[in-house]
């Protein structure tokens, strides 16, 4: 596995000891936002329902890790048991967990494909912010990011389920945002364009079959639909996440933060 650099400080400031839970942070953007906290000084705890990708840098880095489908009530409640014993306690919570979903036209979407879109992207943040909020609750400067996408402010033709569900997270946001601010809890949603890898490829793949078009010329129109004409690499992200679990954006509060190259339309 790779090394991926992480910021080393923001304007001076580390994160020293602060108690981060990334959630499917063994793969894509999750693993580029545990090694950016880890090189901040963080205590990072992975979950994921990956678990040959857990064991693999639990190894590597020495992170403790837990398995967990966070659409799943009992699986979050004893990930969230985990955590308190291992970790003493949390700082930041990075609702990363999600899923593609179908590509498919409305009319030909099975309902299954649809719940299960909702039950991970949007359920599973529920499911992790109400066990975390207990915790965070106890600290002075606590964070929870949640991982929306430009579709979560876009439309999406053939991927609705996604898009409204990512539309569902920056409500869902703003709403939490509200009601923990007396707690001093700040809540903020990061929206990225199309981050490199492998799940935009996927995507692309199958949306490409779906609408029976080529894949270079489905990429092509991938890539440029931000203005600056290229995907986003997953370490912006990340970088975007150790932000504003700062104290550099301790006023940053019930934002929908884009990296997204300037998206103004999803294809």
């Amino acid at each position: 596995m790779s090394s991926i650099a992480g910021p080393v400080a923001f304007g001076g400031q580390s994160l020293v000891g602060k108690r981060v839970l990334v959630t499917a942070g063994a793969n894509g953007i999750g693993l580029c936002i545990t090694q950016a906290f880890l090189s901040v000084g963080a205590k990072v705890l992975v979950s994921d329902v990956d678990e040959k990708a857990l064991r693999a840098i639990s190894e590597e880095m020495g992170v403790p890790v837990f398995p967990c489908d966070v659409s799943k009530e009992a699986e979050v409640k004893k990930l969230f048991s985990y955590l308190d014993t291992e970790l003493g306690g949390l700082d930041v919570l990075i609702n990363n967990a999600g899923v593609a979903g179908p590509t498919a036209a409305v009319v030909d979407m099975k309902l299954e494909d649809w719940q299960r879109t909702f039950d991970v992207n949007i359920t599973g943040q529920f499911l992790c912010s109400q066990n975390a909020i207990p915790l965070l609750r106890k600290n002075s400067a606590a964070s929870i990011i949640n991982l929306s996408s430009a579709a979560g402010r876009l439309g999406f033709p053939y991927r609705a389920p996604y898009s409204a569900s990512k539309w569902a997270v920056v409500g869902f946001t703003k709403s939490l945002a509200l009601e923990l601010a007396d707690m001093n809890i700040r809540v903020n949603a990061i929206l990225p364009g199309a981050v490199d890898g492998p799940r935009i490829r996927a995507v692309i793949k199958a949306k490409a079959e779906a609408q029976g078009v080529d894949y270079s010329e489905l990429e092509k129109i991938y890539s440029g639909q931000s203005a600056l004409g290229r995907f986003i690499p997953p370490e912006d992200i990340a970088n975007m996440a150790v932000f504003l679990a700062s104290d550099l954006a301790r006023n940053i509060n019930g934002q929908a933060q884009q990296v997204d190259g300037y998206t103004q339309a999803l294809t």
